[in-house]
């Protein structure tokens, strides 16, 4: 039988979704700008252009060895969607009410970043845009996905989301002064609210598999 594309377009709308809001590039574009605040445009393009394709790059790894990951440490699917719904809950309240999230870097690291020679990776490419959160959201999407065509649409979802990153740290000047501090502080409540129904979702079809099973 024929992949229903209707529902894979659903299905990568979703994924899209989910991956989007918890790599949160709208609030990882305010970290970028203070970290290179000392850098010329040509140094902040090539912080921009390399954290970006790490964290992708780190994305997709985890997408193709998830399975393998959880089957090691005999974690099942549902014991994953709990305990990834409950943190991706927890991060979603932190956006919705603009506090510094939980799996993100502590003001100390953020500062000491500034002296670092490879800020590309720590702080921007982990934990900024490729963290617990978006690791744990990647995993379970594939772990739905019931055929090749589906996996194929986490990964896309994974490279556009990290496109539209790249786009937004790349302008990330621009984007600052157009969109402003009430700007940002909107778009990440409005994700954190996509996230909180996403990780409740989540969390409920891993109770409901627990007991069928």
């Amino acid at each position: 039988m024929a992949p229903d594309l209707t529902s894979d377009i659903t299905f990568f709308i979703s994924a899209f979704t989910a991956i989007f809001s918890i790599v949160n590039p709208v609030t990882g574009v305010m970290t970028f700008i203070s970290v290179t605040s000392n850098m010329n445009q040509a140094d902040k393009r090539h912080v921009a252009e390399r954290s970006v394709s790490i964290a992708c790059v780190m994305a997709i790894i985890f997408a193709i060895s998830g399975g393998l990951i959880l089957r090691f440490f005999d974690i099942t699917t549902d014991s994953l969607r709990i305990a990834g719904g409950i943190l991706l809950f927890l991060v979603a309240m932190d956006m919705l009410f603009a506090r510094i999230t939980r799996e993100s870097i502590t003001s100390e690291e953020l500062s000491d970043a500034v002296h670092r020679e490879n800020i590309s990776v720590f702080p921007m490419a982990m934990p900024m845009l490729t963290g617990p959160g978006a690791i744990t959201t990647i995993i379970l999407f594939m772990e739905r996905a019931e055929h090749i065509d589906l996996k194929l649409m986490v990964i896309f979802a994974i490279l556009v989301t990290f496109a539209i990153t790249f786009l937004i740290f790349w302008f990330s000047d621009y984007f600052n002064k157009v969109v402003g501090v009430t700007g940002t502080l909107l778009l990440t409540r409005l994700m954190g609210l996509f996230l909180a129904a996403i990780a409740v979702t989540f969390i409920s079809n891993g109770i409901k598999g627990m007991f069928l099973s």
